[in-house]
């Protein structure tokens, strides 16, 4: 009996331990997330697939063209984070839709420019012109204080970072602002005196931040990209997980090999990140 009572209890032993291991596993192999993005960070965040293998996290890329916005697909719960725009345009769209998506870590900032295929300097650029924008409000706004700091118009005293014809205060130039669909705007460059692109857009038109007439810089807090959750998945420790390997060395220098400038790796605080509409009333 007490041979059988003794192979009883090791062989209870060696279940459990199984059944833990197996349990083990399996939390190991929950380890997923999915991420919605757009094609102009598709190899960014290919490299980050596998710098996320390694630290035992499984990154399901969701790669959305532009006709489908990835904060619905947030919000409808088809990814769990996703990872294309900035923290003005993610403001602006919490605004309409009264969604409540949260910031949980900086990504990059993709200057956008002023691109022209007939003039070659600001200077150049004829009274009365056409200026293509694009037509949200949150890049139609990030447009105008580009232009502004081109010293071809001013906007107004009270600007909030959103587009639009009454958000001109002064336009000595009487230049003709145009707003487009912004994956139009490098097509319409052939018909007007500029347009400004985002970078994303640029870089798949085949344009480089060097070929601009003017650019954003790094100060440019309120278009720094970001990666976005629902807020009650603000502290998730998986989706921080996520954020600390794109925010990594490896990640930095992927970042400035492979697009040469034209995306600029930025790691702030989301504290600092949420001063961003100081900006504005610095101008």
């Amino acid at each position: 009996m007490k041979k059988i009572t003794i192979f009883t209890i090791l062989t209870l032993i060696i279940l459990l331990a199984g059944c833990s291991s197996n349990s083990t596993n399996t939390q190991e192999k929950d380890e997923k997330i999915k991420v919605g993005i757009r094609n102009y960070e598709l190899r960014t965040w290919e490299f980050l697939k596998e710098q996320a293998k390694k630290e035992g996290l499984e990154i399901e890329i969701v790669n959305f063209s532009s006709a489908y916005d990835p904060n619905e697909a947030l919000i409808n719960g088809d990814v769990d984070v996703n990872a294309f725009q900035h923290v003005a345009y993610l403001d602006s769209f919490n605004s309409k839709n009264n969604t409540n998506l949260v910031p949980i870590g900086t990504t990059i900032i993709a200057p956008i420019g002023l691109y022209s295929t007939k003039y070659k300097t600001i200077d150049e650029i004829p009274d009365g012109a056409q200026i293509a924008v694009p037509n949200d409000q949150s890049n139609w706004g990030r447009a105008l204080l580009l232009l502004q700091e081109a010293k071809l118009l001013t906007v107004v005293d009270d600007f909030d970072g959103n587009g639009g014809a009454d958000k001109i205060k002064d336009n000595p130039k009487k230049l003709e602002i145009v707003p487009v669909d912004s994956a139009s705007t490098p097509r319409v460059m052939e018909d007007t005196a500029g347009s400004v692109i985002n970078n994303g857009v640029a870089v798949e038109a085949g344009l480089s931040l060097k070929d601009a007439l003017i650019h954003e810089n790094k100060t440019a807090k309120p278009y720094i990209n970001i990666i976005a959750a629902k807020k009650e998945n603000l502290e998730n420790k998986t989706f921080q997980k996520l954020v600390n390997i794109y925010q990594s060395e490896e990640t930095e220098k992927f970042i400035e090999d492979t697009y040469k400038g034209n995306y600029i790796p930025t790691f702030i605080t989301l504290d600092e990140l949420s001063q961003y509409k100081e900006t504005y009333s610095n101008k």
